[in-house]
């Protein structure tokens, strides 16, 4: 991945000062009620420049078409088949992130992805709502950066809060 960040140090301050205020404690509130922690947590600080990494988002393809993460392979939830993912990855020790948009979903993700055999299994703690509200790039289905960020909906596009919220194609700025 190549993987260029223009934020200047106090740019960051700024930013996790805002998020810290503002989203992640309600975001973990939300992690802690729905996820069971049965796959391990990577923070965004740690996946940032981790080229090595395979990204797997579990997002719908409306959403990942919107806004993901640089190279990241769409594999969605409701339909995410783990045969497929065995073609494309047979190392089961490959290291994987799985994302959402908060981290419900690639949580589930993560259980199969473990079933399955997979050893190095994480899950991004925030999601891609967390990843952008740090400051850090997503793009779109042409691999262009975009401010544009699929929010899933009105109830928890409340956890972005950088970027523009996007609910359905017909919303999309460039």
């Amino acid at each position: 991945m190549n993987r260029h960040y223009a934020i200047s140090f106090n740019t960051c301050a700024n930013l996790c000062f805002f998020t810290i205020g503002r989203c992640p404690k309600k975001a973990g509130q939300d992690l802690k009620k729905f996820n069971k922690e049965s796959v391990p947590y990577i923070q965004v600080e740690e996946l940032s420049g981790n080229d090595i990494v395979l990204l797997l988002d579990a997002r719908e393809k409306e959403e990942f078409e919107v806004s993901h993460l640089e190279d990241a392979l769409w594999v969605g939830h409701k339909t995410f088949e783990i045969d497929t993912l065995l073609k494309k990855v047979p190392k089961k020790n490959k290291q994987i992130v799985v994302y959402c948009s908060i981290g419900v979903r690639s949580e589930n993700i993560g259980e199969k992805l473990q079933k399955a055999g997979y050893t190095n299994v994480k899950n991004l703690y925030g999601g891609i709502f967390e990843w952008k509200n740090r400051g850090y790039p997503v793009y779109n289905a042409d691999g262009i950066e975009t401010e544009n960020v699929h929010a899933f909906s009105k109830h928890w596009g409340k956890l972005l809060t950088i970027g523009q919220k996007v609910y359905g194609p017909a919303e999309m700025v460039e």
